[in-house]
């Protein structure tokens, strides 16, 4: 059942419209339109008096609004392990080739060297 706000012609309630699907069969034929409150029946969608709703008046504008945050500078996130050749994924450990230790992702180190690209599903195999 869907649900619009109306103001019903019957009873003049400030009510919900409800839409109600009609069948025949299996097959939907159309739609019974309908006040909640007092159940008068509308023939179609152009006879429904559907309530208005205003736009809410806006508090902030654009200038309030923080500037954007850039966390990196360009090409600056591209160096660390998870774009170096050296990085290793498999299901239990993130390692690196050259420094023999366990790494994040996120992790930066001197050696960086840039790997060729692949997607991520060639790096898991």
């Amino acid at each position: 059942m869907n649900t619009v706000e109306i103001i019903c012609r019957s009873c003049g309630a400030d009510t919900l419209l409800n839409r109600e699907a009609v069948y025949d069969g299996l097959l939907k034929v159309g739609e019974k339109l309908m006040c909640s409150s007092c159940g008068h029946t509308y023939a179609n969608e152009a006879e429904v008096p559907f309530k208005s709703h205003e736009p809410e008046p806006s508090i902030f504008t654009d200038a309030d609004r923080s500037a954007k945050v850039e966390v990196f500078d360009e090409g600056e996130n591209k160096r660390i392990c998870r774009y170096c050749a050296n990085y290793t994924v498999n299901p239990f450990t993130q390692f690196c080739a050259v420094h023999k230790t366990e790494v994040q992702a996120t992790d930066t180190c001197g050696q960086f060297e840039r790997a060729e690209e692949k997607d991520d599903a060639d790096r898991l195999l």
